[in-house]
C-alpha cells in the first residue's frame, strides 16, 4: 500500500465534508420517486378580462361619452353599446340595463347585480343577455329604451352595462365567483314639467372655545342637502361665519358639490380654521346651484352656536365676586356721640348784629293795659325817652 507523502495528502475540511454527506444520506434514505409537494390553485387573474363600453351606432362608435336623450312619454328608441375585448381570449358579456344613484359620498353607481331595476334601466331591452366577443374584436350590440306613458317628467338615470363572471379564489383559500361591470351611462330626461330645486335639510356647528380669550379654534360645519326637484343638480357651496352684529369673521371658498340625482342627498363638511370666541358665531351656508341647462338662485340657511371665552368669564366673576364680598365688610357710619344725662341742643347759626346803636322799637300798649311783654325783641337796652322809664330786657 503506498504511503501517501505529504503532496497527495488529503485535507481535513475535504474529509469531514465527505463524512458529513454520508450521515445525512443514511439519516435520510433513498430520494422519495412518490408525487411532488402539492402546490395552491392557481387563483384566477381578474387582470386577464379587459374590455371597453361605450356608446356606439350600427357601424361603430359613434364619439358620445353617454347615452343623452330627450323624450316624450310613450316614445321608443333604438340605440347600440359597443363592446370591445381587449384580452387575449374569448370573453361572454352579460348585457343589461340598470339604474343609477348617487353614494352617500357622492359618488355615481349603479344597482348591484342582485336588485333589479325600477326606472330607466327596467325600460331598457337587449334582444338576448349573453354575448360572446372574440380577442381583439367588438361588438355593435343593438337595444331599445321605451318610456312608459306614465312616466314622470324629469330626469332618469341609469347604465348599460357589460359583465363578465369569473371564479377566483381568495386569499384565505374560499372559492368566490367575481363579477364584474362595465357600464356606459345613460341620461334621459322625460318631457313635462321641469322643476329643479335644492334643499338644505340641516345645519350642525361645533366649536371648540379656546381658554384664551384672544385665542383661535376650529370651526366645524355639517350641512346636509338633498335634490328634492326632479331633475340632476350639481354646483358649488361655501360657509360664511359671522358674529354678533353681523360682523364677519371668515369665509371658506366655494367647493364643487357632487353631481345629485333626483331624491338624492349629500353630508358636506366644512372646517373653518381660526375663528376668535366672539361670543356668539353664526354659520350660514350658501349654496349656488345649477341644472345642467342653468343656474338656480341661491339658497341659504344658518345655525348659530354660543362662543364664550370662559377664562374671561371666570375672572369676570371672580372680580365680581371680591366686590361683592368687600361693600358687605365695610363698616356704617356712626352716630354722633351724646353725653348721658345732656340733651344734643343744636345751635342756630349766629347773626352779627350790625355795629351802632341798636333800634328798640316799642310795642303798642292796649288802652289802660300793661305793654304785650312778648313782642319786645331781645335786643340790648337803649335810652328811654324823655320822662320815662327804662325798660330791662330779659
Amino acid at each position: 500500500m503506498p504511503l501517501l507523502t505529504p503532496s497527495t495528502r488529503i485535507p481535513a475540511a475535504r474529509i469531514g465534508a465527505a463524512l458529513a454527506a454520508v450521515l445525512l444520506a443514511v439519516l435520510l434514505g433513498p430520494p422519495s420517486r412518490g408525487e411532488a409537494a402539492p402546490r395552491p390553485a392557481p387563483s384566477a387573474d381578474p387582470g386577464a378580462a379587459r374590455w371597453a363600453v361605450q356608446p356606439s351606432g350600427p357601424a361603430g362608435p359613434t364619439g358620445r361619452n353617454y347615452f343623452t336623450y330627450d323624450l316624450a312619454p310613450g316614445a321608443t328608441i333604438t340605440d347600440h353599446v359597443g363592446v370591445t375585448n381587449l384580452g387575449d381570449r374569448p370573453l361572454t358579456f352579460a348585457v343589461y340595463g340598470t339604474d343609477a344613484y348617487t353614494t352617500t359620498d357622492g359618488a355615481f353607481a349603479l344597482l348591484p347585480s342582485d336588485r333589479a331595476a325600477t326606472d330607466v334601466g327596467a325600460w331598457i331591452g337587449v334582444d338576448r343577455r349573453s354575448w360572446t366577443v372574440q380577442p381583439g374584436k367588438r361588438a355593435d350590440i343593438p337595444f331599445r329604451l321605451t318610456v312608459p306613458r306614465n312616466a314622470t317628467p324629469g330626469d332618469h338615470t341609469g347604465g348599460v352595462i357589460a359583465a363578465v363572471a369569473q371564479d377566483g379564489v381568495t386569499a384565505d383559500g374560499q372559492r368566490v365567483r367575481l363579477d364584474q361591470r362595465i357600464a356606459a351611462r345613460v341620461y334621459l330626461r322625460v318631457a313635462g314639467e321641469v322643476r329643479p330645486a335644492v334643499t338644505v335639510e340641516s345645519v350642525r356647528v361645533d366649536y371648540d372655545t379656546p381658554l384664551n380669550p384672544i385665542g383661535r379654534a376650529d370651526l366645524t360645519v355639517t350641512y346636509r342637502i338633498r335634490n328634492s326637484g326632479n331633475v340632476r343638480v350639481g354646483g358649488t357651496g361655501a360657509v360664511v361665519v359671522d358674529g354678533p352684529g353681523g360682523w364677519t369673521l371668515s369665509r371658506t371658498s366655494p367647493v364643487d358639490l357632487p353631481e345629485l340625482l333626483p331624491g338624492a342627498e349629500f353630508t358636506v363638511t366644512e372646517r373653518v380654521t381660526g375663528v376668535p370666541p366672539a361670543l356668539r358665531l353664526t354659520a350660514t351656508v350658501d349654496l349656488a346651484p345649477t341644472t345642467v341647462d342653468t343656474a338656480l338662485p341661491p339658497v341659504q340657511r344658518a345655525a348659530s352656536v354660543w362662543a364664550l371665552p370662559w377664562l374671561l368669564l371666570a375672572a369676570l366673576a371672580a372680580t365680581g365676586a371680591w366686590l361683592h364680598l368687600r361693600r358687605r365688610r365695610r363698616p356704617t357710619s356712626a352716630a354722633p356721640s351724646t353725653t348721658p344725662g345732656l340733651a344734643s341742643v343744636s345751635e342756630p347759626p349766629a347773626t352779627a348784629a350790625p355795629a351802632g346803636p341798636a333800634s328798640v322799637s316799642e310795642p303798642s300798649a292796649a288802652p289802660g293795659g300793661p305793654a304785650d311783654a312778648s313782642r319786645a325783641p331781645v335786643a340790648g337796652m337803649a335810652e328811654p325817652p324823655a320822662g320815662g322809664t327804662a325798660a330791662g330786657a330779659r
